[in-house]
């Protein structure tokens, strides 16, 4: 089994239909952090799942999906991500959905 690694995915979509489809898939992989930054503890057969799914979605000219690898959800993946203001819990588990 292919280990698990935290990664950041925001988006910028410029449509709302699109925007409220992409959510939902990325819902479905991952923890919201704010309305368009999720935490993701996948492995890479979920990450590339989550990009071909979300590839159907999108519309590429116009909007824009990142992907940051943290790392290991149990080390700097906890780590390196403070807050200002109201922070989140950040999951610790290091499953693929926390919702």
């Amino acid at each position: 089994m292919s280990e698990r690694r935290r990664r950041i995915v925001m988006y910028d979509i410029r449509n709302d239909r699109r925007l409220r489809r992409v959510h939902e898939i990325v819902k479905e992989y991952g923890y919201p952090l704010q309305y368009s930054v999720f935490i993701c503890d996948v492995t890479g057969t979920e990450l590339l799942d989550l990009k071909w799914a979300l590839r159907d979605e999108i519309h590429e000219a116009e909007d824009s999906i990142a992907f940051v690898d943290l790392g290991d959800p149990n080390g700097r993946g906890t780590d390196c991500i403070t807050f200002m203001g109201v922070s989140s819990t950040l999951p610790v588990d290091g499953s693929a959905a926390i919702v």
